[in-house]
């Protein structure tokens, strides 16, 4: 191979790398009104209806939000020793994780009447689930998989990018065969392989919610939410005045091609 053969297959493998590694970006298809006094933990749509597990002791609850105007329709309080995490919805049943009580709440779906409780040894962040299990994140790089009639953990995944892993997993959606998470502190979204682990992807939220519009500190994008019947995306936040639709902005990789190499 020729000097100049090399330096351009060189080139193209850094442009490749680069262009893989580039996060996707967003456009905002509608804005709604949000709770700003709901810490968002969890965030679901499901059959027309948007679910929400807000945390914070003596504040977490159980809701459904009408989407439109962000008015709570129906709530159901969490004890004030328990600080609530994330939500998934199992059947005709919700499940509501606890931050570090190892406990967590399955009600029906319906009247919001707590069923019944299961415990889990770890930290209780993140939840969805896909058509077999409960899929949980810990803060950790680890997402666990449990058997939703047993709640017996199954196995387990590492989160790596690039062989290096990626913790701080927060609140979960499982979207097209892959899990979705929010990075705590961070206005991104890793897409995750959920057979190996391996990060398939990010999506950069910057600029969503201006800071000006950001009440606390702890006022950070959390809560991920799909509509597979509309193909509808929905974000928000901790304390964030608003919710939104978006669709993800794929980055293009390559738009300019090189020359052939002589």
């Amino acid at each position: 191979m020729r000097p100049s053969t090399l330096l351009h297959s060189l080139v193209l493998v850094l442009l490749v790398a680069t262009a893989a590694c580039a996060d996707d970006s967003y456009r905002i298809v509608h804005s709604y009104p949000h709770d700003p006094r709901a810490y968002t933990q969890g965030l679901l749509y499901i059959d027309g209806n948007l679910y929400e597990s807000t945390g914070l002791n003596g504040r977490s609850s159980l809701r459904m939000d009408d989407l439109s105007t962000g008015r709570v329709l129906q709530s159901a309080s969490v004890p004030s020793r328990y600080f609530a995490e994330g939500l998934a919805a199992w059947g005709s049943t919700l499940v509501q994780l606890t931050w570090q009580s190892h406990i967590a709440f399955v009600y029906d779906r319906f009247s919001f009447h707590l069923l019944r409780t299961f415990h889990y040894n770890c930290e209780g962040w993140g939840l969805t689930a896909d058509a077999h299990h409960l899929i949980l994140s810990d803060g950790t790089a680890e997402i666990r998989f449990f058997d939703p009639a047993t709640f017996r953990e199954l196995r387990h995944i590492q989160v790596t990018d690039r062989g290096k892993p990626v913790d701080q997993l927060n609140e979960l959606e499982y979207i097209h065969g892959q899990i979705w998470a929010n990075i705590w502190h961070s206005d991104r979204i890793v897409r995750i392989s959920p057979a190996t682990g391996r990060v398939l992807g990010w999506i950069d939220l910057s600029g969503l919610l201006p800071e000006r519009e950001r009440s606390d500190p702890e006022a950070v994008l959390n809560g991920i939410a799909y509509d597979p019947v509309h193909d509808r995306l929905f974000v928000t936040g901790k304390l964030w005045p608003r919710l939104f639709e978006i669709r993800i902005v794929p980055e293009k990789s390559l738009a300019t091609p090189l020359p052939p190499a002589r």
